[in-house]
């Protein structure tokens, strides 16, 4: 059989260094005179707050954007990489984290794109696939060469990226941001393939601002901040308190709620409710959640298992097909979006850049999109400029948003800054109830950090919040009460201060704690 690609006679990989790398854009300095090194076996991980400079680095790296100053050794020779073309001739492989596959097309289909076939003007998909089998095999991926992309979840596509670098004959792989929209489980599903690359010699550079999944998989961390090197260090010899002090340039407080709040009145009130998912199938089953005024209720499990359904009902987005929902006592089931804003509520959704904000317009405009034709932003159907440029500043500067101008786009900002602006938008109206939806997803510590505070001092006003998050530590830093959904239901209503880790994964797993498993 003949393998194309990855059995080249390339040189085997060792070592890999950066030095001094400058790159600039107009206007941004985004990496200045950067040291980076990835040898063979290792995981190398390279940290920061968004817009630190770690993609951009790596996208040099990759050929993506032309090196300004500075060099790259590659196995102790001095390269230069022009495009990723010769990257991947030099055996440099990236995963984006926005995927490069074409949907419509089939898994060998994407693989064996852009790469002459051993058949000359034929196709030779049965070779592809047949290599595709042996490289899921050894690295445990699971894939079926001729399934649809669109058919495949987030995770097996990322998959699919990993065989394309492998096809392609890639020992050394650059990971960007790889975990931002996995599961839980499709996380420890990649981090032991990782593991399996580095025991066969693969040299791993990890791009990531979450602290727990560097200090879990990597060997050595490089922190950056502001496009500099803080410094580097064996991940065996720094704490996670030290990493997050580094990046963002000063003492960083992991947030947690143990102020003991009085219960107040139940602000949303969730009765027998079922609805259909996006599928057509239950999304959710005879749901029953009440949150009280003052406290903050986190909902948690595995993603696809009714979260954004529950949202959406609650908010308005979504119809009930039975129950209802009620908001300080008044029945709002039924009621459109807008209707439910006027009740009171703020909805903060899990795409930040699809459902909550319009990319194209500036921060201003964003910021008044729920009440832009009412006064005091409006009068007799006409903007009033001069009042909505000052109520922009002052959100700015109240909610600390890094921004160039007021007229920014929204496209134009880091996710942090995203979040800020819909933060500010959704809680300078006073709410009485706001739901959360995954709110600090893909941030780093620091942005997570204020999202964090700003929950907590919501709380303090008497504001009733739900927090719906995959990520259990944040539930079981902030939330009061802990409430575990499975396939549309919820398990059981937890207090925080009892709830356990091991209690809180049975129930997510659909199974009540002390029941027995069934094989």
């Amino acid at each position: 059989m003949e393998i194309r690609a990855d059995q080249t006679n390339k040189t085997p990989f060792t070592s890999l260094q950066m030095r001094n790398v400058c790159k600039r854009f107009p206007g941004v300095l985004a990496n200045c005179e950067v040291d980076f090194d990835v040898v063979s076996g290792e995981v190398h991980a390279l940290l920061g707050e968004n817009g630190a400079g770690k993609s951009t680095l790596m996208k040099v790296l990759y050929g993506m954007y032309k090196l300004d100053d500075g060099e790259i050794i590659l196995n102790g020779q001095p390269v230069t990489i022009q495009n990723p073309t010769v990257a991947i001739n030099h055996g440099i492989g990236m995963i984006h984290q926005h995927f490069m596959l074409v949907p419509t097309l089939t898994v060998a289909e994407n693989v064996a794109l852009g790469l002459p076939s051993s058949k000359g003007p034929l196709t030779d998909l049965d070779v592809v696939s047949e290599r595709i089998v042996q490289l899921a095999s050894t690295y445990n991926l699971k894939i079926d060469p001729s399934a649809l992309i669109w058919q495949l979840s987030v995770g097996q596509q990322q998959r699919v990226e990993i065989i394309k670098a492998l096809y392609r004959g890639a020992s050394l792989l650059l990971l960007d941001e790889p975990t931002a929209v996995l599961t839980p489980q499709e996380v420890d599903e990649l981090f032991l393939i990782m593991r399996q690359m580095t025991s066969d010699g693969y040299g791993l550079g990890f791009i990531s601002h979450k602290l727990h999944e560097v200090v879990e998989i990597s060997d050595r961390i490089t922190v950056l901040r502001n496009g500099r090197k803080i410094g580097t260090q064996l991940t065996s010899a720094v704490t996670k308190q030290t990493l997050a002090n580094w990046m963002v340039g000063r003492e960083i407080t992991f947030i947690t709620s143990n102020d003991k709040m009085d219960q107040g009145e139940v602000r949303i009130d969730m009765q027998a409710v079922s609805c259909p998912s996006q599928r057509g199938t239950e999304g959710l089953r005879h749901i029953d959640l009440q949150i009280h005024s003052g406290e903050i209720v986190g909902l948690a499990g595995v993603s696809g298992n009714g979260q954004l359904e529950l949202a959406e009902v609650v908010t308005g987005l979504r119809p009930i097909k039975e129950g209802r929902v009620l908001l300080d006592g008044e029945d709002i089931t039924g009621l459109i979006p807008g209707q439910v804003t006027e009740k009171g509520l703020s909805y903060v959704p899990e795409e930040r850049m699809k459902d909550g904000m319009i990319r194209d317009f500036n921060i201003s405009e964003n910021l008044i999109l729920r009440e832009h034709h009412k006064w005091p932003f409006s009068k007799k159907g006409f903007l009033r400029i001069p009042y909505i440029n000052e109520h922009t500043d002052k959100l700015v500067e109240q909610f600390r948003i890094k921004t160039p101008s007021r007229m920014t786009l929204a496209k134009n900002l880091s996710g942090g800054n995203i979040q800020k602006v819909l933060l500010a938008r959704e809680l300078s109206r006073s709410p009485r109830a706001i739901v959360a939806a995954q709110p600090t997803r893909g941030l780093d510590i620091g942005a997570s950090e204020y999202v964090h505070e700003q929950l907590l001092e919501q709380r303090k006003l008497g504001t009733a919040i739900l927090l719906i998050s995959e990520d259990l530590d944040e539930i079981m830093a902030l939330a009061d009460r802990i409430a575990v959904i499975y396939e549309g239901q919820i398990m059981d209503v937890l207090p925080r201060l009892t709830a356990t880790k091991e209690d809180l994964g049975l129930l997510m797993a659909g199974v009540h704690p002390g029941e027995t498993i069934q094989n």
